[in-house]
């Protein structure tokens, strides 16, 4: 009987597998944020070009590295859904952090690197400033539409934090949908980037010294660089193998511990995929059952119990195991 092995393992529909309406959600989001970043973008590049500020040519950097970084984040979306084959068979989940990874270096290299450099060569060197009053229109508007950008992403997150009942914060630190995250950052930092900017425009033309508009630039530059730290951080952990929360491995657990026919949890391992795929494994010790069909029924009836209480969860495997002296 403790050399018997049982495995209980079941797909969703492939629209369960691709995160159901919380991906289609997240595509929009990210598509909605990437149009509003290419227009800005454009807006700001042809503003820091006639006024010469350091400030708004970082923030067009800013926002061109934003448009790439939700071209990556789309294609994170998509390729992920992809359906299990032979030589992936457990899917392509994990392929969404690896482009959401690249998107975290795109918003290093393009964004923070170049308004660093701009920055601290405008410090050094000064520079030569024109008009304003162009720039100052392209960064009301540029407000009002990340804004609009960001509020589309916050209704999202309050959604999602009131179907799983956990705080904002909570929410944001562990969520493995990455892209709402990146996108929720990014237009955060967009709109501290444009107060800087517009900072930095009103203290070079009030005192006449570049120095406001450099400092402008390292600070938008400074911000970027956390940006893109955090979203590595989490997508480098989610592409390596991240568990479920300690909650949701309790939550198991316990599900597993109240079945009538099991003695007790040995060992769990579970194993985040996707935002709605979710890989758990479990060595569990049964109560004595004379026949193999005992043994598949129990495996069958614990595995719909787990997914009743972890609704992300699409993978169980049960090991029955007998208990170590």
């Amino acid at each position: 009987m403790g050399e018997q092995r049982a495995a209980a393992d079941s797909t969703r529909d492939d629209g369960d597998r691709a995160g159901g309406g919380g991906n289609g959600e997240s595509v929009t989001t990210v598509v909605v944020a990437g149009a509003c970043n290419l227009g800005i973008a454009l807006a700001k590049a042809v503003a820091g070009a006639v006024s010469g500020s350091s400030a708004m040519l970082s923030e067009a950097a800013h926002s061109f590295a934003d448009t790439v970084t939700e071209v990556l984040l789309f294609l994170s979306l998509k390729r992920s859904t992809r359906p299990a084959d032979a030589a992936h068979p457990l899917g392509h989940g994990r392929e969404r952090y690896l482009w959401a990874l690249l998107a975290s270096f795109a918003t290093f290299v393009g964004g923070a690197v170049f308004s660093v450099h701009d920055g601290v060569h405008t410090l050094r060197y000064g520079e030569e400033l024109g008009s304003p009053a162009l720039s100052y229109l392209i960064l009301a508007v540029a407000f009002v539409l990340e804004s609009v950008s960001l509020s589309r992403t916050v209704r999202q997150l309050r959604g999602e934090t009131s179907r799983l009942a956990v705080s904002g914060y909570r929410y944001l630190r562990r969520t493995s949908d990455t892209a709402v995250k990146a996108v929720f950052l990014e237009d955060s930092a967009a709109l501290v980037g444009l107060l800087l900017a517009f900072g930095g425009l009103l203290g070079a033309q009030l005192t006449g010294d570049p120095l406001w508009d450099g400092l402008a630039s390292v600070l938008i530059g400074a911000l970027l660089a956390w940006v893109a730290y955090v979203l590595a951080r989490d997508n480098a952990s989610l592409l390596i193998g991240r568990s479920l929360p300690a909650r949701d491995e309790r939550a198991i657990t316990d599900t597993l511990n109240a079945q009538p026919r099991v003695v007790r949890v040995l060992d769990l391992v579970t194993s985040v995929y996707g935002p709605e795929d979710v890989l758990v494994a479990a060595k569990v010790d049964f109560a004595d059952l004379a026949t193999a069909a005992e043994v598949e029924a129990a495996c069958d009836q614990a595995e719909r119990a787990v997914r009743r209480a972890v609704p992300a969860v699409t993978r169980v495997y049960l090991d029955p195991t007998p208990p170590r002296p």
